[in-house]
């Protein structure tokens, strides 16, 4: 008889093998941190038996978690290495933090990076904090209660960030936050799912550079520069 974690663990690497045949994960950082962050962990026990359906599913109180494929997108385009320090807005359930958490600071590296990750609703935040302790990210992701749209000054300027939620446009407070030579992904559009994903690039000298990935549907951001 297969047991709940090795049917999770089987259809963990069948879904990640099937990303990765459509060209979706490419980086081999990214496909170990999809393969090794149960996805699982990060959710209510009554939507656990889907967690490798590649769709979104929801956590409660209007929100979801991202469906695989985003998440590997998203991470993809914010080529990701060790040592980055990285802000998300929009913690959710902790799930995405902690794949960019495998990335950025992987066990056993020199140079270790962090992850700040900002959650507007309380009930989540603290959903988020205890999945991220129970399952051994809570040294490389911090964990805030607070409005995402206008950053975390305390911890700027970031390598990267990532918002997680959909924006009307690109907040000015994250383009503040963001290091000379680093990148945002964050989905803009209306507030009723439909968006284009862009990857936001500042140079060296502060110029920025924005890049179309095409359409998305995320949640709306909410706070002072969301909807």
């Amino acid at each position: 008889m297969v047991s709940n974690t090795e049917a999770f663990d089987r259809d963990r690497k069948q879904l990640v093998e099937g990303l990765r045949r459509q060209g979706i994960l490419r980086s081999e950082a990214v496909i170990r941190a999809m393969l090794k962050v149960k996805r699982e962990e990060y959710l209510p026990h009554e939507e656990r038996e889907y967690a490798y359906v590649d769709s979104p599913l929801p956590i409660g109180l209007g929100r979801t978690i991202s469906a695989p494929h985003m998440v590997s997108i998203m991470n993809e385009a914010l080529e990701l290495h060790s040592g980055l320090v990285v802000l998300e807005i929009g913690a959710g359930s902790g799930y995405h933090a902690a794949t960019i958490a495998e990335i950025v600071a992987p066990e056993g590296a020199t140079s270790k990076g962090h992850v700040y990750t900002i959650e507007i609703v309380p009930e989540l935040a603290r959903f988020a904090e205890e999945n991220i302790a129970r399952t051994g990210y809570g040294d490389r992701v911090t964990i805030m209660e607070g409005d995402g749209s206008v950053g975390y000054l305390e911890k700027a300027p970031y390598d990267r960030i990532i918002v997680t939620a959909a924006a009307p446009r690109v907040p000015e407070p994250l383009l503040e936050q963001l290091k000379n030579g680093g990148l945002m992904v964050i989905p803009v559009g209306s507030e009723h799912m439909f968006q284009t994903l862009l990857v936001v690039r500042k140079n060296e000298k502060g110029k920025i550079e924005i890049e179309d990935r095409g359409g998305c549907a995320f949640v709306p951001l909410t706070g002072k520069y969301g909807f």
